[in-house]
Parts: C-alpha cells; structure tokens; sequence
C-alpha cells in the first residue's frame, strides 16, 4: 500500500470522512462524520484517536455544526458547541489549543460583526490549514529524528508503544513517522512494537501500519520490554505524546512511564515524539495533566470495541471473573528526566531546554 492511502482523515462534501480505527485490522471502513455529535461519538469511541488526528476531527465537527445553522449563534452557543467537542477527550492538549486558535479568529468583542458565512468559511479555512500543518509538521519532525541515527545505512531495533503513525495524524505520523523516514533513509530496521494492552492500539493499528510499511516487526505484550532491552541491543525508545508540561513531564498511552523506566535502567534512549502543540506550558509539571478513566470493560472484556449501533466489533470474551473491579487510566505521566529528548518539527530539544526552545 503507498503511503498516501494510510491517510486517515477526508475533508469531503457529504461529511468528515473518518478511517474507523475500531475495525483495524480486520476491515478497512470509513465513519462519515456529518454533524458535532457525530465527531464527538468518533473521539469518545476511539474511531478515531491519536492527539493530532483529535484535534483536526473536533475541528472539522465544530464547522460541520456552523454549517447547519441558518442563522449565526449567539456568542455562547459558539463556545458551548466547542467545551461539549473538547470535553470528549480531555488529555491530549492539541484539540483545546485548536480551539484556542479558532476562537481567537472569532474574539467575543468582534463576534456581533461577523456574518454566518464567514463563520462558516473562516472556521472551515483554519481546519484545512491545521490538518495541512500537520503533515508538514510530521515530516519535518520526522527528518529531524532521522538526525539522531549514523547517517550510513544500519541495522536498528527500536521498540515503541501504542500507535504513532499516520492513523494518529492527518498522515504520516509523529514516532511512527520518524521509524517510517528511518526505513526511506536506507536503514534496516526491526520495531518491536507494545501491544497496549487495554485498547490493543499497538497490537491491532502500529503493527498493521509497519506490516503495510513491510518494515520488519515484532508484537510483544507490554510486559515483555524489560526481557527485550536486557537480552537484546536496543538503539531506541520512540514514542508520541498527548501532552508535555512546562518541565518536560509527559502525558501518555498507560504503559508509557513503565517503558521509560525500563529504557533509564538499560541505557537505552527515549525519544518522545511531539510537535510544538503538544506543549502546555499553562501546566507546571506533569501532576496537573488530567488523566481520562475509560471503562472497565475494556480491561475485563474482549468485546469492548462497538459500533455506532452498540453492537461488539470482537467476538464475545469475558477474561475476568464476572463483576471484579477494574481500573483503566487511559494515560501515565513520564517523569521529565526520564526522557532524552523530544523530537520536534523545530529540532531536537532536551526536556530542560523546551520553555527556552518554545519562547
């Protein structure tokens, strides 16, 4: 498959056209997203996920909304269709600056001036260029990950976790992207890739994105990491982010934290991944990053993934005892001084040096 056809995410005239991430890999389907609650359903349900491919579909759902009205709404009503998008996943920082930017195109003082249509136009114009920045974004932090690397074609075995790629961005992807730049420099590559147990993104999406690649690939559960970096060379940790606090504290897919900790024992280097949205410098470190609590079915249950209609995507498979509680934080914060560096559209930047690197 060439790489264009792994773009998730068309901008097209019946609607927001949505790669259903739930059926992967299975089937490829596409969700047609037509209207603000349609968007809000594909973030909650994971039809899409990943923090910039968030970001762009609440975009994309709030200019859907505007074009329904016939008249333009008031002020308030603008806000509240943007806080019921943003409260569908609260983590990952990159949609609540999207809307920041949008809302500043439409400040409350000027709002009474400004008509239907180019609220309409103007919203729809910012989405585009979001999704748009993205990718250019992804490539050039992705070539600047290929920097970390000899620049003579070699043999690298390098681990990640949940999924990065172009399903989790407008295309091309954040770690992923940096693995899958490594492989067009002429590296030989082998990505030893985390399950991400409980939502399986790395199991059902990351391996099936390298397999597609034909990028040479292990699957390993998340607990087999630590046997990895003891009885193998590992030249690197890459992974994505949801979201990095001013001191470099960094928000993550659960399982995240453990695999730092793993990589500072064995001298192996993490890399996170981000762009420049993924940085909040309104939060001081990580404790103040919330972290969303999913369902405890996803962890006790294998028929957890659904569709629109509330019917099981996976075959029934109950692998707890019936009623047992469960917690399912969605997220972990990794400790700034467990990362190397982060990888980022504007360069290399070490966690201590971020504020200094942004300002």
């Amino acid at each position: 498959m060439k790489k264009e056809n792994l773009r998730p995410i068309f901008w097209e005239k019946e609607g927001l056209k949505l790669l259903d991430q739930r059926q992967i890999p299975g089937k490829k389907e596409w969700f047609v997203a037509q209207n603000s609650e349609d968007a809000i359903f594909a973030i909650k349900e994971m039809v899409v996920r990943g923090a910039p491919a968030i970001a762009i579909t609440g975009l994309f759902g709030a200019v859907l909304e505007f074009k329904k009205f016939s008249k333009k709404p008031e002020y308030q009503e603008f806000q509240s269709i943007l806080s019921k998008i943003l409260a569908s996943r609260p983590t990952a920082v990159n949609l609540r600056r999207a809307f920041e930017e949008l809302s500043s195109i439409f400040p409350k003082e000027e709002y009474d001036k400004v008509s239907l249509s180019e609220l309409q136009q103007k919203s729809e114009e910012f989405a585009i260029h979001v999704f748009e920045e993205d990718i250019r974004n992804n490539l050039a932090l992705a070539k600047n990950g290929v920097g970390l690397f000899p620049s003579s074609p070699s043999k690298l075995n390098i681990i990640t976790h949940c999924n990065t790629g172009a399903l989790a961005t407008a295309g091309h992807g954040t770690a992923l992207g940096v693995i899958r730049s490594l492989k067009d420099a002429g590296h030989d590559l082998t990505v030893y890739a985390d399950e991400t147990r409980p939502y399986l993104q790395g199991a059902r999406l990351t391996a099936w994105e390298l397999m597609e690649e034909g990028i040479e690939n292990y699957l390993i559960t998340d607990s087999m990491a630590g046997w990895l970096m003891s009885s193998q060379k590992i030249d690197a940790v890459i992974v994505g982010v949801d979201r990095v606090a001013a001191n470099g504290d960094s928000a993550n897919k659960i399982g995240t934290y453990p695999l730092a900790v793993l990589a500072k024992h064995h001298g192996v280097p993490f890399y996170i991944a981000a762009t420049e949205k993924s940085f909040d410098f309104k939060i001081t470190d990580g404790s103040q990053i919330p972290i969303e609590m999913r369902t405890q079915d996803e962890v006790t249950r294998l028929n957890f993934l659904k569709n629109e209609k509330g019917e099981a995507i996976l075959a029934e498979g109950v692998i707890a005892p019936v009623g047992v509680k469960a917690l399912n934080p969605s997220f972990d914060v990794t400790p700034a001084n467990l990362i190397k560096a982060f990888i980022t559209e504007k360069g290399i930047v070490p966690p201590d040096k971020i504020k200094e690197f942004f300002g």
